[in-house]
């Protein structure tokens, strides 16, 4: 017997190794047919899910070796939420991985996660296949791959972080599957609860499918199931209760730093058309993952053909497939009617990459596939020719009678290759059906046919990930890693003693403060405090609409000192006042500035009847710092620059003060000559401000000044692009560069002038106000000495998670402008000590604890309930 069961193992194990490797070779092919590198950086987007994992090698480690906390980074914006970041970027069972791997090579890291993440789901569903139907070994191994390599997974297959879902839906089925069949809900829970707390976002989506899976398989079968209804809820609101330790500190979060619900404006989805859901089944269909995005629900032709032989098959009760129907038609329903698409994604519009849930499509359609195959024998073949040829006569119909306008991105060679497979399908059925293949070697022909298929329409979907946004090469993350790191090093062993911040102006990525471990301001996340980032827009820092995106590039000097930049990487002269090369590593230089500021200033309760101008940063920043400082300057001046020459660019005047640059010649950049007279003692920058951010699209700016160059996207980065600081009075003369589009309208850009005695009058007047504090993991400690009560602003990020103590009791919080965190500090001599705590973590701990015993405890009695049963 013993025996037995090792050759069984043995056997399903060479089948459960097929189902994980196949797909990872399929990916791994493709990626080198294709010349792309996975784990590399792709332009603006691929920051946020890159640099999470690049952050936690070495939060991790530091985490290990007491220099970081779990719940708050310092390496982000200011400051943020760790612990609700990792809930949505770094909960998988496979992050910690990337521990083993040095920061350097965090792309190879990423190249072995995506491939192992794919590998998984593939084994997952093959061992919910081989559990639920009644096929042969390889069929099993068809249907792994085709769910693990849906086009939904590998069009979304940089977002690395979705990609562990996959892996839990299989086992979250099985595990209904089991509860109703025979009770056992072990399996369930677990994988529940992994699902929940991996992602919190798709987890909801999951959590809501996988009930109305539970819902339609009762009423299948009323009479034995209605039975299990109790211990099916018991199980899933015990997972649910056990997750709260991730899900409760991400709520609390999202709802206290500005994520909002979003409004129903239409009742149908925006991009969607007729023939969608079968354009969608062609072969290789990718159109874009940004705006106007169709749903990626295309899981393989095989698949597709016996699903829909499941729903015509008379074998199969009609109660079942109406059941299993309804499914599919609110899934469908979804796509088309707006309010019902935004309710699937929590009632939060996704920014992108659309339809978030169509992937549930998908997984119905391989599942019910595996139900349809089950039934199907050499009888049903003249059906199964009907399917396919209608098949073939309904891609025909869209292919040829569709809009071209609404799929110009369908090509007659991804026609082709679908008619060609159906093709094959059939003629193999055909052979079958005529007793010309034993079933065996049918079911290996199909498992190459199968291969074969997914590994074009995989290559259809990462060639449009490389068209889409860019696989950029994997040396611009590696090359500049270690001269970068050991200026980030030098900063950060002085931050021992006092914390200040760094920032590139030759950044590689819009989140480097994660990928190379320091405090900075540019950040790319959809975990992030929007209150904060809010306030850095109205203060010149730009970070638009949902500030998704913060960038710290084309500021003012006054910011640079208040949020305490102490340093600057560049390749070339920052031509900053008070900016000074202190060290260098390669290309790269780094500066120091001289006028920053400690990350706590003294002020009175004045702060907080601040009332900072609308859409005036430059206002908002002499407000704020004139209230600082005690002061009441002027710090800016504008002057009119006069224009020199200009290359392929036609300059026209608008009204109400803007003025239009247009292209002469097509897709070549029109550049503007400027001259400007410029005082002595000022800061002097030119001001970039498009009258509409709507019809920039990528536009970019190049101003090159003094042998210096900078160039960033218009619409992502700041408004004032600097031209340098000049200690004697000057003639200046720089051109502007406008790549992107053919017209770019702007308000007639001005050269601003920041006074530098005055600037060193506020920050000096600052600086006798300061409170310097020591920052360690998610405590930052302090000593202050003042003669009368104050308030003490500080420029962390403001979060209910922060508890002050002053002399160890603790006092209260207050925000100012919703951004930065304050609080009053009695006169006297004081220590004091921030800490930080996410809100909900205590009471999801406890619901860990006991959700988890209470299911522990319940499992037990109902098995021995069952064995008693059984007696």
């Amino acid at each position: 017997m013993l025996s037995n069961m090792k050759k069984k193992f043995k056997k399903s194990g060479k089948f459960g190794l097929l189902a994980f490797s196949i797909p990872v070779l399929v990916m791994i092919g493709v990626y080198l047919s294709l010349g792309i590198y996975p784990g590399s950086t792709r332009s603006v987007l691929a920051s946020d899910a890159f640099s999470q994992f690049s952050n936690f090698h070495a939060s991790f480690n530091n985490v290990l070796h007491g220099k970081q906390s779990i719940f708050y980074t310092w390496n982000a914006s200011l400051g943020l939420n760790y612990w609700s970041l990792i809930s949505y970027y770094l909960g998988g069972i496979f992050t910690p991985i990337v521990f083993f791997f040095n920061n350097q090579n965090i792309p190879d890291a990423l190249y072995l996660l995506t491939l192992l993440k794919i590998g998984t789901a593939g084994l997952s569903f093959w061992y919910y296949s081989k559990k639920t139907y009644k096929l042969p070994d390889l069929s099993h191994v068809i249907l792994a791959i085709c769910y693990s390599l849906m086009s939904f997974a590998t069009a979304h297959s940089e977002l690395i972080m979705w990609l562990d879902i996959f892996m839990y839906i299989p086992l979250i089925f099985l595990g209904i599957n089991r509860i109703l069949d025979k009770g056992k809900s072990a399996l369930l829970f677990v994988a529940y609860f992994l699902l929940f707390v991996s992602n919190f976002y798709f987890g909801f989506m999951i959590g809501l499918f996988s009930f109305l899976y539970f819902v339609v398989r009762v009423v299948i079968n009323s009479s034995s199931y209605k039975k299990r209804i109790i211990p099916y809820l018991t199980t899933s609101l015990l997972a649910g209760i056990a997750s709260m330790v991730m899900i409760l500190p991400a709520i609390f979060d999202l709802k206290s730093n500005g994520e909002t619900l979003s409004t129903v404006l239409n009742l149908k989805t925006e991009a969607t058309a007729f023939w969608d859901i079968v354009i969608k089944n062609m072969i290789g269909v990718f159109d874009t993952t940004k705006y106007g995005s169709i749903p990626f629900i295309y899981a393989g032709l095989l698949p597709l053909i016996f699903c829909i032989f499941y729903f015509c098959s008379e074998k199969n009760q009609t109660k079942n497939k109406i059941a299993y129907a309804s499914l599919f038609i609110i899934l469908i329903l979804s796509f088309y009617i707006e309010p019902l698409n935004l309710f699937w994604h929590g009632m939060h519009a996704p920014n992108m990459f659309l339809f978030r849930y169509s992937f549930l499509f998908s997984s119905l359609v391989v599942i019910l596939a595996g139900y349809g195959w089950e039934k199907f024998s050499k009888s049903d073949m003249p059906l199964m020719i009907v399917i396919v040829l209608s098949l073939a006569v309904l891609f025909s119909i869209a292919f040829f009678a569709s809009s071209k306008d609404s799929y110009t991105y369908v090509t007659l060679g991804q026609y082709i290759l679908t008619i060609l497979f159906l093709g094959l399908y059939l003629v193999s059925m055909y052979f079958y059906y005529g007793n010309q293949l034993p079933k065996n070697t049918f079911v290996f022909l199909l498992l190459l046919i199968v291969a074969g298929e997914a590994y074009i329409n995989t290559s259809f979907m990462l060639n449009g990930i490389l068209n889409d946004w860019n696989y950029a090469s994997r040396s611009l993350y590696s090359e500049p890693y270690p001269d970068y790191k050991v200026l980030v090093d030098k900063v950060n062993n002085s931050n021992k003693k006092s914390f200040s911040r760094l920032e590139s102006l030759s950044p590689i990525s819009s989140n480097d403060s994660f990928n190379y471990g320091y405090s900075g301001i540019s950040m790319f996340s959809s975990i992030r405090n929007r209150h904060s980032s809010a306030l850095l827009n109205e203060l010149g820092f730009r970070s638009r609409g949902t500030s998704l995106n913060i960038r710290y590039q084309n500021n003012t000097l006054l910011m640079d000192s208040l949020m305490g930049i102490k340093y600057n990487i560049s390749n070339q002269d920052v031509l900053k006042y008070g900016f000074n090369p202190t060290n260098s590593q390669g290309k790269y230089t780094l500066y120091t500035n001289d006028n920053a500021l400690p990350l706590g200033i003294l002020t009175n309760n004045d702060l907080y009847k601040l009332k900072l101008p609308i859409h005036d940063n430059l206002g908002a920043q002499t407000t704020l710092i004139n209230q600082l400082a005690d002061l009441n300057d002027v710090y800016y001046t504008f002057t009119t620059p006069t224009v020199m020459t200009t290359q392929n660019a036609l300059i026209t005047n608008l009204p109400n003060n803007r003025v239009s640059i247009k292209e002469q010649k097509p897709n070549e950049a029109k550049t503007i000559t400027y001259q400007v007279s410029v005082p002595a003692g000022k800061q002097a920058y030119f001001s970039l401000f498009p009258n509409n951010f709507g019809d920039l699209k990528s536009s970019n700016a190049k101003i090159t000044t003094q042998n210096v160059s900078y160039e960033t996207q218009i619409g992502i980065t700041g408004q004032y692009y600097n031209l340098g600081y000049f200690k004697e009075d000057s003639i200046v003369e720089f051109s502007v560069s406008f790549y992107g589009t053919d017209t770019i309208e702007l308000i007639n850009p001005p050269v601003v002038l920041l006074d530098i005695p005055k600037f060193d009058a506020a920050i000096k007047s600052m600086e006798t106000k300061g409170v310097d504090f020591k920052v360690n993991g998610r405590k930052a400690t302090a000593h202050v000495e003042t003669p009368e009560e104050q308030v003490v602003f500080t420029t962390i990020p403001y979060d209910k998670g922060w508890t002050v103590k002053i002399d160890n009791k603790k006092v209260a919080i207050k925000d100012f402008q919703d951004g930065f965190l304050t609080f009053t500090v009695p006169k006297g001599n004081h220590e004091i000590e921030l800490s930080f705590l996410p809100p909900g973590f205590i009471i999801g701990v406890i619901c860990f604890i006991s959700a988890t015993g209470l299911f522990i405890l319940y499992y037990r009695l109902t098995k021995k309930a069952k064995k008693r049963r059984n007696l």
